[in-house]
């Protein structure tokens, strides 16, 4: 074990993580030049488009050090998204250590820092590295004295590189081997062994990746899941170098996959622990969360005939993304689709687009609510993220929504506007942490609703592009959350119906029916859409109907004649709107719920 080296990299979104762990492959030669493509660890086309990791990766290099010696690298990448943290989470059980990577030019950021300090937590040994040198902007005297001073690190052990160009990834490998421990476990122990990611082949079934903390595991081993109680069969066992390499065994310290004829990630629990069936561990690796979602969306297929394609659909991408629920759901406008639980908004939006590009589905997705506790007046408390299930205002007797606290780091100069910011999006508290000369930590909490829709756009603009966003949830808390209706011609539609507070309810309902009235086509009648709390309207817009000129063959004549024609045209379109529909055509339902969303 005083060979191996398990690490991961964890940075601030786009500092570069993913370009230095290919620098780090093609270093050790994990990869011959003709088989490398840019971000070699990220699996899926969206995360190389994006620029983004979306699930964890690994990989075994072999590094041969300058004194002869041959080591063992087990690299986990991790994603940089806050949507993605409980990722970075479970990557830092299975490691020892970590490189914090700080981009040049940026410096240290929020998620920088809330990922020291999970690494603190899991008590990993920190190796600093300072990216991007090559940048005209870069400035790395400041981001050493970040480091010092914003994270507590030690500045003289950064190692200043550029992933783009290759410049100090030797003196990387030899930090790595140098100042990053040793994995610790006995070999001979019961078998634990950390389950930190899974992915699915649809030949061999589930292939878990594992970090090895005891024991020894190999083929035709029985073994046990402590969390979710399976059992199953090993029937291989190897180290993942781009390929699965199979191994005659995999022992303590040792990063790996085992394949054990698992026919579906919903049968296990990334973050569970791995246990010989006839000789099992004490107790299970520590530090296990399950991923909760926390934003709540409805997916409609455009085509109702595609109900079943999507049903296949979310099946198939549940086998790749534990962290996705869904259920049946039902409305009278859209008809059949899923209700569907996320880690945030751009984990909504990786579904959307991997389920609209992978499977050709098209697709509506309703307005993203978060989930609220009710407490009725009978004393039950239930939790509701679908508006359809809003109880009767009547029955309820007060509602609470989950709170974040964000950390906010910005230039000094910018102050004012974040905090500004952050009053408009219902902010409950702000203080301010003087970080360094020029740098500003601003923590608010805030209702977790609120900053769902647009609040990391508005901090960009208002902070010209230096602010950096990062949050944790806290509690629920006290609020005023009322249920808007969109009627459309008297009748409500189930599918525009959405949860706000009650201060925001009428700006958002006028939103709609205004997107509505330029949506839905003209009809022979007027259509009043409506927002409406309870029986209360608090917006309105018009449709106004096609009118023919009946008066047009009336040459002079009597006035009477032409009153006559245009009472009895208003007539018709009295009787014709009692008995006409509206159609609302899809392109409605699209073009306002993706206008609320942005």
């Amino acid at each position: 074990m005083n060979h191996i080296r398990n690490f991961c990299i964890i940075a601030h979104i786009d500092h570069g993580k993913s370009t230095l762990a290919d620098r780090l492959i093609q270093a050790c030669g994990a990869v011959s030049q003709r088989e490398f493509r840019d971000q070699v660890l990220d699996s899926m086309d969206i995360e190389r488009e994006r620029g983004i990791t979306i699930k964890s990766n690994s990989i075994t290099l072999p590094y041969r050090a300058p004194d002869g010696q041959n080591y063992q690298l087990n690299l986990i990448d991790t994603p940089g998204h806050v949507d993605f943290s409980h990722e970075v989470r479970r990557s830092l059980l299975a490691c020892d250590g970590a490189l914090i990577v700080v981009d040049a030019s940026q410096g240290v950021e929020a998620q920088t820092v809330a990922n020291l300090y999970l690494a603190l937590d899991n008590n990993l040994e920190l190796l600093p590295i300072i990216n991007k040198i090559d940048l005209p902007a870069a400035d790395v005297d400041r981001v050493l004295e970040e480091i010092d001073k914003d994270l507590g690190l030690d500045p003289f052990a950064a190692i200043p590189v550029s992933a783009k160009t290759g410049v100090g990834i030797q003196d990387v490998l030899k930090g790595i081997v140098e100042k990053l421990p040793c994995p610790k476990g006995d070999p001979a122990g019961p078998l634990k062994a950390l389950v930190f990611d899974a992915q699915f082949d649809r030949y061999r079934g589930v292939i878990l990746l594992c970090r090895i903390m005891d024991g020894t595991v190999k083929p035709g081993d029985p073994i046990h899941f402590m969390h979710s109680g399976w059992d199953y069969t090993v029937e291989e066992v190897g180290v993942n170098r781009l390929k699965f390499c199979p191994a005659e065994q995999l022992s303590a310290g040792e990063v790996g996959y085992i394949i054990a004829g698992i026919k579906s990630v919903r049968e296990i629990e990334v973050g569970d622990t791995i246990t010989q069936l006839d000789r099992p561990a004490a107790e299970p690796v520590p530090g296990y969360q399950k991923a909760k979602s926390v934003v709540f969306s409805s997916i409609y297929p455009i085509n109702s005939d595609e109900y079943r394609e999507l049903a296949q659909a979310l099946d198939k991408l549940a086998i790749n993304d534990a962290s996705l629920t869904y259920e049946r759901d039902s409305s009278a406008a859209l008809g059949f689709g899923f209700r569907c639980g996320f880690l945030g908004l751009l984990h909504l939006d990786v579904v959307q687009e991997r389920l609209q590009r992978e499977f050709d589905i098209g697709l509506v997705v309703s307005a993203p609510s978060v989930r609220y506790k009710v407490s009725l007046k009978d004393g039950d408390v239930i939790e509701v993220d679908n508006p359809g299930n809003w109880p009767d205002p009547i029955k309820i007797a007060g509602v609470t929504e989950p709170y974040i606290k964000a950390s906010i780091l910005t230039p000094e100069e910018y102050v004012g506007s974040v905090m500004d910011l952050c009053r408009e999006y219902r902010s409950a508290s702000q203080q301010m942490n003087y970080l360094c000369v020029g740098r500003v930590e601003v923590v608010s909490e805030m209702p977790l609703g609120e900053v769902l829709f647009d609040f990391y756009g508005k901090l960009k603009t208002v902070t010209r592009g230096y602010g950096s966003f990062d949050y944790v949830t806290i509690d629920y808390r006290e609020t005023d959350v009322v249920k808007v209706e969109i009627l459309i011609n008297g009748e409500p539609v189930d599918a525009l119906a959405y949860l706000v507070h009650r201060d925001k309810a009428r700006a958002r309902a006028l939103h709609y029916c205004e997107q509505l009235a330029e949506a839905i086509p003209r009809h022979q009648f007027k259509i009043p859409i409506q927002g409406v709390i309870g029986g209360k309207i608090i917006a309105r817009s018009t449709i106004q109907a096609y009118r023919k000129d009946v008066t047009a063959k009336c040459y002079g004549g009597d006035i009477t004649r032409k009153k006559k024609l245009l009472e009895k045209q208003k007539k018709g379109k009295a009787k014709m709107k009692q008995v006409g529909q509206v159609q609302i055509p899809q392109k409605a339902f699209i073009s306002v719920l993706a206008a609320d969303r942005k």
